[in-house]
């Protein structure tokens, strides 16, 4: 099933790095960007969840992208930033290179997702925004932080 010919209701994507690549997430889903500041880390988390800190009071889990999707090198510098979710019920810390921009995506600028292995499995994507000379990798953020491989708690969505 082709996710692009579906009726799209996303069309506000927050902009972000990793590595080379850029990728776009539902604007919806971001309650706010913070500049990285070391979390707190947690006994017998996965390497990619850095640990926790606290947001005004909530608790926030806090995972590391690129070393999810095994980049390297991964560095911490003045670009890096968290991108603070709101998924479900649930907020989560989501650590990226840098962000960019809102880019607003009609469905005529959305390509289908080719099948590739990648680190990103294929059902965590939406679509390929294309703009100008610049592609972006569209994530389902949902989906993504609340599968099963990325370590959180499963319920996240519900």
């Amino acid at each position: 099933m082709n996710r692009v010919t579906q009726d799209f209701a996303i069309s506000e994507f927050l902009a972000f790095k990793l590595g080379e690549e850029e990728y776009g997430i539902d604007i919806l889903r971001v309650q706010e960007i913070r500049s990285f500041e070391r979390p707190t880390r947690m006994a017998n988390a996965p390497e990619h969840i850095l640990g926790v800190v606290n947001l005004r009071g909530v608790i926030v889990p806090v995972v590391d992208m690129r070393i999810k999707f095994q980049l390297n090198p991964v560095n911490y510098d003045s670009f890096t930033v968290v991108i603070v979710l709101n998924i479900g019920s649930r907020v989560v810390g989501m650590v990226v290179d840098g962000v960019s921009d809102v880019i607003t995506l009609s469905p005529e600028q959305l390509r289908p997702v080719p099948e590739l292995s990648s680190a990103i499995g294929s059902d965590h994507l939406l679509a390929i925004g294309s703009l100008e000379n610049r592609m972006l990798i569209l994530i389902d953020i949902e989906k993504l932080m609340s599968s099963a491989d990325l370590g959180l708690v499963s319920s996240l969505v519900h």
